[in-house]
């Protein structure tokens, strides 16, 4: 029975870290917001210990910032913040698209044609939230593919804080600038053409850097 151990207090921690992060990044806790462990925990269904572990790691990730004994609150979408994030996970979706595009197997390009039209069809009739579902299954396959645990971990700590900004640009109604890039990629990689699939992955997301210029 050695496979059986306890779990509760890491899954309860990573439970409410996920709540809280997709909520602030959502826009439900807004930028300002000052957010309670004990108000959250009751809202979650959790004591306040787990709640406060989230709020420790929302910190280090930039999503919150506290004053000891005084306030922890939602940070605001900071451009200098975006711009420095979307480099990162911009210079680790090169890497992975570089790793990935020559293993890659009809099927995985299939999947990332799908994807596309979902994510065409969602910004234009303005649902966020699958846009946004849609764009994360097209640029996973190349994570995934690529097999770099390092690049998807980083990834994964540094899109939220891109998130904020690309559901303001979804929600306003964006153009499908982006789906065309999509399309370029998805063509690059059908050809085995990693140095043009790194160059349309570079250009997609100096786009959203330049996106935080626009940021007041």
């Amino acid at each position: 029975m050695e496979a059986i151990r306890p779990v509760g207090r890491t899954l309860l921690r990573d439970r409410a870290y996920e709540a809280i992060r997709d909520a602030i990044v959502a826009g439900e806790i807004e930028p300002g917001a000052v957010v309670r462990d004990a108000d959250l925990a009751e809202r979650l269904g959790l004591s306040r210990g787990p709640v406060r572990e989230a709020f420790s790691r929302l910190v280090d990730e930039g999503l919150l910032e506290s004053k000891p004994q005084s306030y922890t609150r939602v940070t605001p979408v900071v451009a200098a913040d975006v711009r420095d994030a979307a480099a990162v996970v911009g210079a680790m979706h090169e890497l992975v698209t570089r790793v990935a595009v020559p293993r890659l197997m009809a099927a995985d390009v299939e999947i990332m044609c799908t994807a596309n039209e979902r994510f065409a069809a969602a910004v234009h009739s303005g649902d966020v939230d699958a846009a946004l579902r849609a764009d994360d299954e097209l640029h996973d396959v190349l994570v995934r593919v690529s097999g770099n645990r390092a690049a998807a971990a980083t990834i994964t700590r540094y899109t939220p804080l891109i998130r904020r900004l690309e559901r303001r640009r979804f929600g306003e109604g964006g153009n499908c600038r982006s789906a065309g890039l999509h399309e370029r990629l998805i063509d690059a990689c059908a050809h085995g053409d990693t140095g043009e699939a790194v160059r349309v992955t570079a250009e997609i997301w100096r786009g959203l850097e330049e996106l935080a210029d626009d940021i007041p």
